[in-house]
């Protein structure tokens, strides 16, 4: 999706939009497909529930797959609209996604790999889609003596880049056909032919190569695999099961167990959820809009400041005049530092400081930025132009890589059990999308009318008071106590109940004074968490007590999360 980013403008003014008009049609066009996604999300969460996570996944990546070839074919406005729509409505993975983790992540095995990962993913989609969109679009240009003769490539300029970004869309639906795991209880037991398939084509390939030791590897990796499913007979199970006292030996099968009641909207929507996600709501809407000015703030041509145009602090305008090249390397370089910081001063700085601090800060820094950005554009010689940018795009990568993170822990440990959580993530990802939507909209208005005007500074210094505002409710945020778990042995010979099976809130070795009212539970219980919580690894890498005061297991349900998602390259894992 970050693809689109620096040949954009370029594509808007393509379809005949002149270019003080280019920030209302790219704020419109983002703001269709938040919409739409929106509209979506919720459904797209329901289906899950009723066909599996798997299934629903692999659908949304097929028509996103679908919708990126559209809008590489695409020659009018109202085209590009629709098609932008249709992305939105067929993007609804999002939620899915953050709910699979959270599904995955009390299995220990599961942890370092689910919260290390797929952070890298997402920074790697961040930092190659600006490099695809950059250097591929209008190929017949960029490389005559490649494409200068291709018909298809003259009239489409920008098709090349979906091609590629297609390309990489079929082998993610082609890997998760073949290897991604079904995490839905109810289905997750079910035959899955395209795993089958996928294990027969690994064992052909290790015969293949390695016929030698094809049979011990093949073996390892079976016994591997059930270990991170749910090991039968591992000691940690065992000695769980020790220190349960009211743990029945025979239980009836998964498949026969009663449904979990649908969760309330009491459940769902408790004062700290509510709190997380108006939090949340904001940061997208500021950060989102800032990821689609920005191409457009570099596209725009360098002014000649005199007094006449210019009457400082706040009348001026112009850009930097950079070609969709030049900015989608700024993207790519601007991943690759993103990378960085999700690996190595993210993890620390939340343990040493807190989730809830970092978001603190994050939320103190955010307007200062918006409000610096538009000044660079008085600077008048390029080399330092360049540098003041840079700069400031490395203090904002550090700003969205923490705070995004840390919005999505503090939003998972509001909701009270693992029950509400796929509930509360679709209704996050609508309620987020909305902001998503109208942050464009009227930030591409405020752009055009202040660039019009001679007020460049108009749209960030909307961003800088929003993100103010939106600072606010994180003043009242709370560090919720994280999930712990019951060790679920559904494909056992002999099970647990299935209030065993819950998932439940609780403080190694204390008691749950902070627990929200009306939630109790065992002494017994109580106790199993507290030896379970010792051997469970946390999300950002420390395994003995918790992010941040206040003790206890955080548990965080995806830690890349960018503004459409939201991480590094403008758009999000949210």
């Amino acid at each position: 999706m970050t693809s689109i980013f620096p040949y954009l403008p370029e594509m808007i003014e393509g379809f005949g939009v002149g270019k003080r008009n280019v920030a209302i049609w790219a704020g419109t066009i983002s703001a269709v497909f938040s919409l739409s996604q929106c509209l979506t999300a919720i459904l797209w969460g329901r289906t899950s529930d009723t066909f599996g996570r798997k299934p629903t996944i692999l659908a949304g990546l097929t028509l996103t797959m679908v919708t990126s070839i559209l809008w590489g074919l695409l020659g009018s406005l109202p085209m590009a609209l629709v098609v932008r729509g249709l992305a939105g409505a067929c993007n609804g993975n999002v939620g899915i996604i953050r709910t699979m983790v959270a599904e995955l992540v009390p299995e220990k095995e599961l942890q370092p790999r689910a919260f290390s990962i797929m952070p890298l993913v997402w920074s790697l989609g961040s930092i190659f889609g600006p490099s695809f969109g950059g250097t591929l679009a209008k190929p017949a240009e960029s490389y005559p003596d490649l494409f200068g003769h291709s018909r298809l490539f003259i009239k489409f300029p920008f098709l090349l880049p979906n091609l590629v970004v297609a390309c990489f869309f079929l082998i993610g639906i082609s890997t998760g056909i073949l290897f991604l795991e079904e995490t839905l209880e109810t289905k997750r037991h079910k035959t899955d032919y395209g795993r089958e398939l996928g294990k027969h084509l690994s064992s052909f390939l290790k015969r293949s190569f390695r016929p030698k030791i094809s049979e011990i590897q093949s073996n390892e990796e079976s016994t591997e695999s059930s270990s991170l499913l749910g090991p039968k007979t591992s000691a940690s199970t065992k000695s769980y099961r020790s220190t349960n006292t009211n743990h029945d030996s025979t239980t009836q099968p998964l498949s026969s167990r009663p449904p979990m009641p649908r969760p309330t909207l009491m459940e769902v929507f408790t004062r700290q959820s509510v709190i997380n996600l108006i939090a949340y709501t904001f940061l997208a809407l500021h950060s989102v809009t800032y990821d689609q000015l920005l191409p457009i703030f570099l596209h725009r041509a360098r002014e000649v400041h005199t007094p006449q145009n210019t009457s400082l602090p706040f009348k001026f305008s112009g850009g930097f005049g950079f070609d969709h090249s030049r900015i989608g390397t700024i993207f790519t370089v601007y991943g690759i530092v993103g990378c960085f910081i999700q690996f190595l001063v993210f993890p620390p700085a939340a343990r040493r400081f807190g989730v809830l601090n970092c978001f603190k800060v994050c939320g103190i820094v955010f307007p200062i930025v918006w409000f610096v950005t538009p000044f660079t554009s008085l600077i008048e010689d390029s080399a330092i132009q360049q540098g003041a940018l840079c700069a400031i795009m490395v203090v904002r990568s550090f700003l969205v890589i923490f705070a995004f993170p840390c919005s999505v822990i503090m939003l998972t440990n509001s909701a009270v059990s693992l029950r509400v959580l796929g509930t509360l993530n679709g209704f996050s990802v609508s309620i987020s999308a909305i902001g998503r939507a109208v942050g464009p909209a009227m930030g591409g208005a405020a752009f055009s009318w202040g660039d019009a005007a001679g007020y460049v500074i108009t749209p960030y210094f909307l961003l800088g008071t929003v993100a103010a505002i939106g600072a606010i409710p994180i003043w009242f945020l709370v560090e919720m106590e994280g999930f712990s778990s019951t060790v679920e042995e559904s494909e056992d010979d002999d099970g647990d109940d299935a209030d065993e099976g819950e998932h439940r809130r609780g403080k190694s070795g204390q008691s749950s004074d902070r627990s929200i009212p009306g939630r109790k539970r065992s002494q017994s219980s109580v106790d199993s968490i507290a030896i379970l919580e010792s051997r469970m690894s946390n999300p950002v890498g420390y395994s003995n007590g918790g992010i941040g005061p206040g003790g206890g297991r955080r548990l965080s349900n995806g830690l890349a999360v960018s503004n459409l998602g939201q991480g590094t390259g403008g758009t999000s894992f949210t």
